[in-house]
């Protein structure tokens, strides 16, 4: 048999060691300037913990925002917890690295997003990081801006 390198999973532990390491510094140094994080996981993987109502109300997938309040922030191995607030009610949330689906920072137009094909594990990562300055055509400042994920799928073979 073949051996073969799976860059695949190589990618996928990579873009999850990124987002640890990411959550980690925001944890020992809160969140610095404008920087937040829409985090979309899947609320049926094993190891989610989140309360009852919210696995109702988001049966498959749930997007959290890590901005203006959080608490008890503690990043782990394999995952991370920590505490939202849903409509002024806290709720501590775990979330597994490998559960989670999106993680993107919209202030600097940053994300990553992993894909699986139908029946297989997730394991292939897109990026996309934009460094480049204002044009004419963009929102201003202060405006909110999507960051677009492109696939690093077309370059498998």
């Amino acid at each position: 048999m073949a051996r073969t390198i799976d860059y695949g999973n190589l990618m996928h532990a990579a873009m999850r060691g990124l987002i640890r390491k990411i959550l980690s510094d925001v944890q020992r140094d809160g969140l610095p300037g404008e920087h937040h994080f829409f985090i979309t996981f899947d609320t049926l993987h094993p190891d989610v913990e989140i309360a009852d109502w919210l696995s109702d109300r988001y049966p498959g997938e749930m997007t959290v925002v890590v901005q203006h309040w959080y608490d008890g922030l503690d990043v782990g191995e394999d995952g991370f917890a920590i505490t939202l607030n849903f409509g002024e009610t806290p709720e501590p949330l775990y979330i597994p690295f490998e559960a989670i689906r999106t993680f993107v920072d919209p202030s600097v137009e940053f994300g990553l997003r992993f894909e699986s094909q139908e029946g297989e594990t997730p394991d292939a990562a897109m990026i996309e990081i934009d460094e480049g300055g204002e044009s004419e055509d963009d929102p201003a400042p202060d405006t909110p801006r999507e960051a677009e994920i492109v696939s690093l799928d077309k370059f498998r073979k």
